[in-house]
């Protein structure tokens, strides 16, 4: 069995999101845009690794998937929609820009041309096939 980066990324991400915290109200933000950690659970079958990430809100047009060297990285910015002058002042307004990136080291044995991504329903679902491990090869003995 092949280990992976990202299956049990308990431990950093939450001790990742804590520094994030952290350091959001030390360093001065040149953009008022919040960058959200969206949720993900990624599982193993003989066949695949599936990885899928919670995104409400967005659409499969506001997400960014890529494939290089076995690091997979999804990431998206949604900018806030212009709205009308409505009448009234905002007492609260949450509903701004976010954005996120999230990267995952992928084992060795990926199949990297036929990783797939669906969306419904919020959720991004990434299928990422695995090659079949190779078999034993009999080599034929000659004789000379």
């Amino acid at each position: 069995m092949n280990s992976l980066a990202f299956f049990n990324p308990r431990f950093t991400s939450d001790l990742f999101d804590v520094i994030d915290r952290n350091l959001a109200d030390l360093v001065p933000s040149q953009a008022s845009t919040p960058v959200v950690t969206p949720k993900v659970d990624v599982r193993e079958t003989p066949a695949a690794y599936i990885l899928d990430m919670d995104l409400p809100g967005f659409t499969e047009k506001d997400v960014e998937i890529n494939l290089k060297d076995r690091v997979l990285s999804i990431s998206s910015k949604m900018e806030e929609k212009k709205e009308e002058k409505k009448e009234g002042e905002w007492l609260i307004k949450e509903r701004r820009s976010s954005c996120f990136s999230r990267r995952f080291t992928l084992p060795q044995d990926i199949d990297a041309e036929k990783v797939t991504a669906e969306f419904k329903h919020g959720v991004l679902s990434v299928d990422i096939p695995r090659k079949p491990e190779p078999q034993p090869k009999q080599i034929a003995i000659t004789v000379r």
